[in-house]
């Protein structure tokens, strides 16, 4: 494996409890987007380095500020979930989530459903759709514990396509970079205003082995 960093230790602040398990899997599951991606194109990552630090280390930092991962039983939802970040990472690192990953990009989702039966991640479920077209279905309405995202688009824009999947004592957690909560959170603050949500955001923290700055904005 060529890792630039203490994968372990990274694993173990972030509060996975299998980090064997979870290492096992990872190496798996780069070999599988490797060989996936020479024939279809999912993911501009393909260096094994950058995988573990802005895939693998970057999808599991949420670990780090919410610790309820580890813990409680959540229905969580990842809007357009492309290649499967965070969503098959979540769910090899914390089996007591139920996901379910949402993207309209057939040839993103077939990946992400691939991978899951071969690394046997029963706690995920792939749905190729768009967001906004669940929230016309009666049976995606207030479904789900959290609603997180990663590189897809604005928080403002998240918020309105989703917030219907929202169970009412749920909470959103996007994925970000400082420069991107500027820009987010004064535009998401003003959107839901008059629902009366908070927005927070977390200490800037660095990915490592220099995989970047990142933030998590989020609902109280």
């Amino acid at each position: 494996m060529n890792i630039g960093f203490d994968l372990d230790d990274f694993a173990s602040q972030c509060g996975i409890p299998d980090i064997e398990r979870f290492r096992v899997q990872m190496t798996e599951l780069f070999k599988l987007l490797s060989e996936y991606n020479d024939v279809t194109n999912v993911t501009r990552i393909t260096s094994e380095p950058e995988f573990w630090s802005k895939h693998v280390a970057d999808s599991c930092s949420i670990g780090l500020f919410f610790p309820e991962f580890a813990e409680d039983m959540i229905g969580l939802a990842d809007i357009g979930c492309g290649a499967g970040f965070p969503s098959l990472v979540l769910a090899s690192a914390w089996p007591n989530l139920d996901i379910t990953a949402i993207d309209s990009i057939g040839r993103k989702t077939r990946f992400v459903e691939l991978a899951a039966e071969k690394l046997e991640l029963k706690n995920l479920k792939v749905v190729t759709a768009r967001s906004k077209e669940l929230l016309h279905l009666p049976e995606w309405k207030e479904r789900f514990d959290i609603v997180t995202a990663r590189a897809v688009a604005d928080a403002r824009k998240l918020y309105r396509e989703t917030r219907l999947l929202l169970k009412k004592e749920g909470r959103f957690i996007f994925y970000k970079t400082p420069s991107q909560v500027k820009e987010d959170l004064p535009q998401a603050t003003s959107a839901s205003k008059k629902f009366g949500l908070e927005w927070r955001v977390s200490e800037e923290f660095e990915l490592p082995d220099s995989g970047g700055a990142r933030q998590f904005l989020y609902t109280k």
